[in-house]
């Protein structure tokens, strides 16, 4: 671990209020922002919170939907030398419950629509002190708005920092049920941010702007941090549904250049007929991450959009820096030299890339093998699980736990994965923690859930299962999910059988379920590019 003193990340705001005060930083309906009023207000939460007692270290939860705090939040807990804890907003008061405690924060930032997932974590935590309220506080509660009011003015003040000092807990699911929280550091960070400059939306300035669509406490908060450092304004939606006619004449009211988002939601903004109705000939760099774009939807978003499509393939451990297919590597004619149909690009720049054996050895080109990478992007492990992190981090690379394979060109193609994770909408779902919910309802006596091709959202989730008792609804399973697990992990269909397929050590195998599936004709064989 390195222990010189590196740049606060914050200061990629400051630099850019210096630079552009009056240029818009953030735009949501009619509100603009400008960048000397977001560091303003962040230097007066800073010393809000300081008043408070918290203090660099400290780690900050935060449940919001896209709105200002939350884009002030992140920068406010880099400036003190805090953790930013985002959650995903979707998840329930149980779920945020355990991130709330496994992260051993302090202070909690909660919008007032989330007033039970604020009472949830003070119940299963005795750490947290304060709960800041975006919106109307309740008793004992303190007010965003009022604290960042009665501390304008404050001086600038960021916390010294070294390279590994955490400043993001990025919560990952993993395949042990339970998410951990990847550690992502001031030193990481600048890497990062640099890297997807240069390799996702290279030659933004202050002239250009960007979209939200995608919560901010994920991929989409990191790319706010690249159009901060260069000082694009970020123009959020005017609600937390996207609709795809909101969206282009968003696009075409601001002259947006970029956009992350996912697979899912091109392919939803591309067929929409909004998307002949406004103009978005400023959009330079449509991105999408998160999973495997099939061939048709990138076809379909080349002929409507242009070349300014960018794949990249990430995780949130390494920040999305394994590799990137920019604009000029996609093209909509099969026969095109530079369709490289399939592939997810080149390594990202300072980065390396190999496919290993079981014995951690890389393997000739063409052959499979576990994708895995090294390199500045590569985080600091996962906080307070050291076997999680040995394992991610062993032999001096980090591990995927995806299939792949390079060519002799050093492209990468995803060939599948090793867990059974599968990718719904953009969002990764973990069987496991979805299993662990169904199997709390005393009518299931065995569960298996998996992933299947799904033409609106990439995969959709299959739960089958052995009932303990006849009369079993799949209404009655979904009844049980609410309130317990995020909708988007809901299986989309419920199989009864009256037996799992087992191995040899009584272990359920789903590769056999898979293939009874397909030959029942009840799930359609995946395929893969």
């Amino acid at each position: 671990m390195s222990h010189h003193q590196v740049a606060n990340l914050a200061s990629l705001l400051s630099q850019t209020a210096a630079l552009f005060p009056e240029r818009a930083g953030l735009i949501q309906g009619e509100r603009v922002w400008t960048w000397r009023e977001i560091d303003a207000r962040v230097n007066a939460l800073v010393q809000g919170l300081r008043s408070l007692g918290v203090k660099a270290g400290d780690k900050m939860l935060v449940q919001s939907r896209n709105n200002a705090a939350l884009f002030e939040s992140c920068w406010a807990a880099f400036r003190l030398g805090a953790v930013w804890v985002p959650t995903n907003f979707r998840l329930t008061p149980p779920e945020i419950a355990y991130l709330g405690s496994s992260s051993e924060a302090t202070v909690m930032l909660a919008e007032d629509c989330f007033a039970s997932h604020v009472d949830a974590v003070q119940e299963a935590s005795s750490r947290l002190r304060h709960v800041v309220t975006i919106g109307k506080a309740r008793d004992g509660e303190i007010g965003y708005e009022s604290l960042v009011a009665a501390n304008l003015g404050a001086p600038h003040e960021a916390a010294e920092v070294e390279a590994d000092t955490p400043l993001w807990y990025f919560y990952t699911s993993g395949t042990t049920g339970r998410p951990k929280a990847a550690m992502l550091t001031h030193g990481q960070m600048a890497f990062v941010v640099t890297n997807h400059l240069a390799d996702l939306i290279p030659g933004t300035d202050e002239n250009d702007r960007s979209i939200a669509v995608a919560p901010l406490s994920h991929g989409a908060g990191i790319h706010a941090l690249l159009n901060v450092a260069r000082g694009a304004a970020t123009v959020l939606l005017p609600s937390d549904k996207l609709e795809p006619e909101i969206f282009w004449q968003l696009v075409e009211a601001h002259r947006v250049s970029n956009v992350f988002t996912v697979p899912t939601i091109v392919k939803m903004l591309v067929e929409d007929p909004a998307v002949d109705r406004y103009d978005h000939s400023s959009l330079r760099y449509m991105i999408y991450a998160g999973a495997p774009m099939y061939r048709a939807d990138q076809k379909r978003a080349l002929q409507k959009l242009g070349k300014v499509l960018v794949q990249y393939f990430g995780l949130g451990e390494v920040t999305g820096c394994i590799t990137v297919l920019p604009p000029s590597m996609h093209a909509a004619e099969d026969t095109d030299p530079n369709a490289n149909v399939g592939s997810c690009g080149r390594p990202r720049t300072g980065m390396q890339v190999a496919i290993l054996d079981d014995q951690m050895q890389p393997v000739p080109a063409g052959t499979v093998g576990e994708i895995c990478c090294r390199g500045p992007a590569v985080f600091a492990g996962y906080f307070n699980n050291p076997e999680a992190t040995e394992k991610a981090l062993r032999g001096g690379w980090f591990h995927t736990g995806d299939l792949g394979r390079m060519d002799d060109r050093g492209l990468l193609y995803i060939t599948g994965r090793e867990s059974d994770m599968y990718i719904s909408g953009g969002s990764n779902v973990y069987p496991r923690e979805v299993e662990e919910v169904l199997l709390t309802h005393p009518g299931v006596a065995e569960v298996a859930v998996l992933g299947m091709p799904d033409e609106k959202w990439g995969e959709i989730g299959v739960a089958v299962i052995v009932a303990s008792h006849s009369g079993l609804t799949a209404e009655a399973l979904l009844a049980h999910l609410d309130g317990r697990c995020a909708k988007y992990r809901w299986p989309r269909h419920f199989l009864f059988w009256d037996s799992l397929p087992k191995s040899g050590y009584g272990k359920v195998t789903k590769k056999d379920i898979r293939t009874r599936l397909i030959e029942r004709g009840e799930l359609q064989p995946a395929v893969h590019a």
